[in-house]
């Protein structure tokens, strides 16, 4: 499924750097196409092996959340953005080699120990989809157990995924945080009305779950629905 302007052929030459980004970063940010779960999937890679910014849109929210100034089109709205690589470590360590690709599909096949996203939706929809955060294995991941492969159904059904290459994505997404209203996201986002909400979910979820002993790990995660 596809929605929107085609970038294909501008995503090979956009990846230079920037020192600020621009606002036909943010435009063609905001305008590319929109994917579902299967075209990512797809045996024929989708998503770039590059570093960029992705958004996430959603059909159905996964809370009660205002979205009166969020960014909305097709009937989806845009609630998350993420980027990869993470910026270097100031250590001089060496950075992240992570790339869209990798990402992305972590987002919509992984776990919630691997993925903010799946644990941010998970603890929202905990009630509707009857799953629970639990610690796993040796106590140290805390994720959905066979929750996840819930979670993935539902992402498959409401949660589509555009993505920007871009060379320095941290710098585009710290200016999407100031600029948009992005409800899902907590990292330098405390300004945003649903910042308290979901930061007391998911520290609740995760406080009831070390409460509890941990689990035998399941072995599986949201790959398959």
């Amino acid at each position: 499924m596809k929605r929107g302007c085609s970038l294909n052929a501008h995503a090979r030459c956009v990846l230079q750097y920037r020192s600020v980004p621009t606002s036909d970063d943010v435009a063609r940010y905001l305008a590319a196409n929109i994917h579902s779960r299967a075209d990512v999937l797809a045996k024929s890679p989708l998503v770039e092996p590059a570093p960029g910014v992705y958004g996430w849109w959603f059909r159905e929210l996964p809370a009660d959340i205002d979205i009166a100034d969020c960014q909305s089109r097709d009937g989806l709205t845009l609630l998350y953005a993420g980027i990869s690589p993470q910026a270097p470590p100031r250590s001089g360590r060496s950075p992240s080699k992570q790339t869209l690709h990798k990402r992305i599909r972590t987002h919509y096949t992984g776990n919630a120990a691997r993925s903010t996203l799946r644990l941010t939706l998970g603890c929202l929809l905990a009630d509707r989809l009857a799953i629970e955060l639990r610690l796993y294995g040796s106590g140290a991941r805390l994720h959905f157990g066979a929750g996840e492969q819930d979670l993935s159904r539902w992402m498959a059904a409401n949660a589509f995924v555009s993505w920007y290459p871009i060379a320095q994505p941290w710098l585009l997404e710290d200016h999407l945080l100031e600029t948009l209203d992005l409800p899902l996201n907590l990292d330098k986002n405390n300004r945003n009305p649903f910042h308290a909400r979901l930061k007391h979910a998911r520290a609740t979820a995760r406080e009831k779950a070390r409460s509890l002993p941990a689990l035998p790990n399941p072995g599986i995660g949201g790959t398959h629905i």
